[in-house]
């Protein structure tokens, strides 16, 4: 194993592991499993500032729900009978069906090294393509754009580029939330050279707030959108003939193909749903600007049509020829802190290792270079086929690795139907307990972030060192050397003894440049002759990196491309119609929130990030809520030909009409009825195979509890019997939000929350059966131990000030008496937390704003800190503002 790489100040320099940004991470070691986070200011990703996600990862590295030892079907085994048990397992599968009866499905999350093992054992020596990734979830259609427009996957830009437009388009994508450090880099390029900022995205979301343009673009409009860009800028005489003459083919086809059943300008605003000037305006500004970057993300990639997309969006700038020069190119913009890894080793089923692709040729050169025999000779199944195949009994064997695909998937039901039939699950994982982990059948005990080495590399092509300043607790391994101990037991031992992950890298980067000769643009033979110090002391830096040439920030700005002719390639990007689901009349979009990833197998263990949004919730424009008669903050049920959901209305103006949204976040872990994935179709693009998670046919109809409550502990609670519940963590324990969807939900479930008093305890409490309200505290030793608080009418105190009293200690004779109002004697609301990374409430901001007659975000920033650090959270601080002005103008 390497040594982690310590400063002067005796830091660990590593990795964040959340978003595609890549930022760079200082971690302090404290006490035990403590350490204390900051952003670190030589990394050229995020130049010392973190997002509140990042700023938090202090908050998520204990010991909480960790899975520790192998477990074998409910049995703690050794590694050795683990992976004896899971070599017999699969090579008797192989043996008995063929290598395309195993799979491997693995993570955004894995390092390099990890992935680049995984993919070795099962296309090389396994001799299968059965090996895909969560990644395929959000960003393989635009793996598949950028090949069949440039040959190669390959994003041309660089983060300077967003400080160097002139425009930048944010289309599909939040980046204020899910990218926010980028965003921040964004917005300070506006402030200093007046950057316009359009953003095309069906709902009003944060990033909103600071665009000069907002197109709220109909779901699903965004092919027939960049379309009509891609036509009117050749019809206004906006193209670089010069490069689309010298360095492009297919112009001609692709325009046809663009201009089928095309009419006039207010006809193609019409079928976008916007208005014909703002359309005008955005054409207008994209002909006239040369540094213009489209950044496209989710809300681009999750689509039926997610590569038409992508190639519609790069077809704009071949064009205009606005590619790899200073400010200007489309640029992708990932998810995951190492989705570009994975596709770097070939972690896509479609791919071969070192963006080799599957042809005779790749496939002599990479079976001389392993030393195989075996390799696969075709792709794989991909994600959603993966699990399908699963469900019918093809795939009898798998391993998961580092992600939760009954939850994440879509069609969920069917997902752990089809984890239910396999004959033989196996799951690695750092934390126990979580929506797959039901169905495995061996549990292998992953190392964390924080106790794991290798690289990750970020969106713009920069390759970073991921170092460990934590020692791995109880039998916790890394992921390659689980595969590699498998490889072995499997019969391939040569070809899998490494000694540390900085082995594998340097096979990694020997493979990027083995027969290369510029045929390929990834490219890091430069250092595959690293030494174990040289690698521990690795830099940020950005691929290619070849023998004997420099690196390049940017790449195809001299119209050079990896195609069979060297040209760039427009590719045809037809529209097709879709008609509307009378039984099914909404447009289910799904996606992230602030201060959450993924599924909160990490973030939700974060206190701090728990605190912004407390349950799952579903956002409705105002019409359609009360079409339906449905309240803000009502509970209804989301119902889809797949399955069924609950969650909380919120009531927002910003939806577009006919359109919802809805978290990822929730699971089983952390809700009754909040995944979102049990409800998104399982259709998927033709091409990238990656799902359509951004339109789904919905319904929705208002649900009338029988009573609603909330629960403050410091244990956890069974939840069963609860028609619905949600869980977050608070300082010292926990808060349910409860409520009974019928009426054999209220006894005896609730009472016994409330329970019967131990010995040493003192129960306080006030019933009042009439209005079917139970407010009801237990203390011990003066400290507050749970709380309950039920309505019938729905009717329940702020959480905030109750939660609060759990870390006050001993409750004096003010907060006793307060204690079932619910709020403080003062009757002061404290408010939830509004800046998650400077731990600044709402209340605090809202007094700011009066004292000091605040009228924008700087000056909140100025005075009380909130919004400095990643800026996340500027769209709530406007909000709280606004709101002042308001009650003054009133």
């Amino acid at each position: 194993m390497t040594k982690s790489a310590p400063t002067k100040t005796g830091s660990t320099k590593t990795t964040c592991p959340y978003c595609g940004v890549g930022c760079g991470v200082s971690a302090q070691r404290a006490t035990g499993r403590q350490a204390v986070i900051a952003g670190d200011d030589t990394h050229p990703a995020n130049y010392g500032r973190l997002c509140s996600k990042g700023s938090m990862l202090g908050e998520t590295i204990g010991m909480e729900k960790r899975l520790l030892h192998p477990v074998h079907r409910g049995k703690r085994i050794g590694w050795c009978e683990a992976l004896d048990e899971m070599a017999r397992r699969f090579s008797d599968t192989i043996e008995r069906h063929g290598p395309d009866a195993v799979a491997f499905y693995v993570s955004g999350q894995l390092l390099t090294e990890d992935y680049y093992v995984a993919n070795k054992l099962m296309k090389g020596f396994i001799g299968s393509g059965n090996i895909d990734t969560n990644s395929r979830l959000c960003m393989s259609s635009a793996v598949a754009g950028h090949k069949r427009a440039f040959g190669e996957d390959v994003v041309p830009g660089c983060y300077e580029d967003f400080e160097e437009a002139d425009l930048v388009v944010l289309v599909g994508s939040n980046t204020a939330w899910c990218h926010p450090i980028l965003y921040r880099r964004l917005l300070e390029a506006k402030e200093k050279r007046g950057t316009r900022i359009v953003v095309i995205d069906p709902r009003r979301t944060a990033t909103c707030d600071d665009a000069d343009l907002h197109l709220a673009v109909s779901p699903g409009a965004d092919l027939a959108l960049f379309n009509t860009l891609f036509c009117e800028l050749h019809a206004r005489g906006a193209a670089d003939t010069a490069f689309v003459s010298a360095h492009t083919e297919g112009l001609d086809d692709a325009l046809a193909m663009a201009a089928t059943g095309r009419g006039s300008l207010a006809s193609a605003a019409g079928a976008c749903g916007l208005d014909e000037n703002d359309l005008e305006t955005f054409i207008r500004w994209f002909a006239e600007t040369e540094r213009t970057v489209t950044l496209f993300s989710q809300g681009i990639n999750q689509s039926e049509k997610g590569v038409d997309q992508v190639n519609a969006i790069i077809n704009c700038h071949l064009l205009t020829g606005r590619v790899g020069r200073p400010g200007m190119g489309p640029f992708s913009m990932t998810g995951q802190p190492n989705a570009m890894g994975g596709r770097e080793v070939g972690g896509l089923a479609g791919q071969l290792a070192a963006h080799l692709e599957f042809s005779g040729e790749a496939c002599d050169l990479l079976s001389r270079f392993w030393g195989t025999d075996r390799l696969t000779t075709k792709p794989g199944r991909k994600a959603v086929d993966m699990f399908d195949a699963m469900a019918d009994g093809k795939i009898k064997a798998v391993w998961i690795m580092a992600t939760n695909p009954a939850v994440s998937l879509p069609d969920s039901n069917r997902v752990r139907a089809a984890l239910e039939r396999c004959e033989f699950v196996v799951l690695s994982d750092c934390v126990e307990g979580t929506d797959t982990a039901i169905y495995a059948d061996m549990l292998l005990p992953a190392a964390a972030w924080g106790e794991k080495n290798g690289t990750v590399t970020n969106s713009e092509r920069r390759i970073s060192r991921q170092r460990a300043f934590l020692d791995r607790p109880g039998e916790a391994r890394p992921d390659w050397w689980m595969v590699s101990e498998l490889a072995r037991r499997m019969g391939f031992a040569d070809a899998f003894s490494y000694d540390g992950p900085a082995d594998i890298f340097r096979e990694h980067a020997a493979l990027s440049a083995f027969e290369n000769n510029g045929s390929r643009v990834f490219d890091i033979g430069a250092l595959a002759g690293l030494s174990e110090e040289d690698y521990d002391a690795l830099q940020p830096v950005q691929w290619p990196i070849r023998r004997n040439a420099a690196g390049s920030a940017r790449l195809f700005g001299l119209g050079e491309f990896p195609t069979a002719t060297g040209r760039a390639k427009f590719v045809g990007t037809p529209v097709s119609a879709s008609s509307p689901d009378r039984n099914f009349p909404l447009v289910l979009n799904s996606g992230r929130i602030r201060d959450q990833w993924h599924t909160m197998t990490r973030t939700g263990l974060s206190v701090t990030l728990s605190a912004n949004e407390l349950e799952p919730f579903v956002e409705i424009h105002p019409d359609d809520a009360r079409a339906r008669n449905i309240g803000d903050g009502h509970l209804v049920r989301l119902e889809t030909e797949q399955g069924q959901a609950v969650a909380r209305a919120r009531i927002a103006p910003g939806q577009r009409r006919g359109s919802l949204f809805m978290p990822i976040h929730w699971s089983d872990m952390n809700s009754a009825a909040g995944a979102v994935g049990r409800l998104v179709h399982p259709l998927t693009d033709p091409v990238s195979g990656q799902p359509a998670f951004k339109n789904t046919n919905v319904r929705l109809g208002p649900l009338e509890p029988v009573w609603h409550a909330f629960f403050l502990t410091r244990t956890e609670i069974a939840t069963a019997g609860f028609g619905y519940w949600t869980r977050r963590r608070i300082e010292a324990g926990y808060l349910y939000e409860l409520a009974g969807l019928s009426d054999g939900e209220r006894s005896p479930e609730m009472d016994a929350l409330a329970g019967p008093p131990l010995e040493g305890d003192e129960v306080i409490e006030m019933r009042d059966d009439t209005l079917g309200s139970l407010r009801t505290a237990r203390l011990n030793q003066g400290r507050l131990m749970s709380c309950l608080m039920l309505s019938g009418n729905g009717r329940l105190p702020s959480r905030d000030w109750l939660a609060g009293l759990f870390a006050s200690g001993v409750l004096d004779d003010e907060m006793r008496r307060a204690l079932l109002s619910g709020q403080s004697a003062s009757g002061k609301p404290q408010g939830p937390v509004v800046c998650a990374c400077m731990g600044v409430r709402a209340d605090t901001i809202v007094d700011a704003i009066a004292e000091h007659a605040l009228t924008n975000v700087k000056e909140v920033g100025e005075c009380t800190g909130a919004g400095t650090n990643c800026g996340s959270c500027r769209a709530d601080i406007r909000k709280l503002i606004d709101e002042r002005q308001r009650e003054e103008a009133a």
